[in-house]
């Protein structure tokens, strides 16, 4: 998807949905890591993650732009729109958007089997098995994969 492509599809979000025209810019921003989209309050402009399109598909990022667009209206209209504001919420939950986006970050993980006691370890960072042994048991930490979660 283009980002002419979300601009139209966040304009007929836009009017269908909320009843209002949609007068700024929409696009895709690869700096977002680890949200769906962002509201910017001076310029009123959205930005959407392109991995959430990648990797959810449409209707996932439908969902994320209807939850930036309450934000937009309800900021324009001088109302509460911030998540913890009751109207946000309720004109979130009428126009069915969501509350949180979809899991964006993969988190790899790297497993050791002792040789000793045969427990698992599970590491975000790689040890060197020369210098770390088990905690349990002290005995001899070997390498078995590396999974993503």
């Amino acid at each position: 998807m283009t980002n002419q492509e979300l601009q139209a599809l966040v304009e007929k979000i836009s009017q269908e949905s909320f009843r209002r025209p949609f007068c700024h810019k929409a696009s895709f921003n690869r700096r977002l890591k680890t949200t769906g989209g962002r509201y910017h309050l001076k310029s009123h402009d959205l930005d959407f993650n392109p991995v959430l399109f990648e990797k959810y598909g449409e209707v996932e990022l439908i969902k994320v732009i209807k939850h930036e667009l309450c934000h937009y209206h309800l900021h324009l209209a001088g109302r509460g729109y911030q998540h913890k504001d009751l109207e946000f919420k309720q004109l979130l939950k009428a126009t069915g958007g969501t509350r949180f986006a979809p899991k964006l970050v993969i988190e790899k993980y790297h497993v050791y089997s002792c040789e000793k006691c045969d427990q698992e370890v599970k590491r975000r960072r790689k040890l060197d098995t020369k210098r770390y042994v088990c905690g349990n048991c002290h005995g001899k930490l070997n390498f078995l994969k590396t999974i993503e979660i």
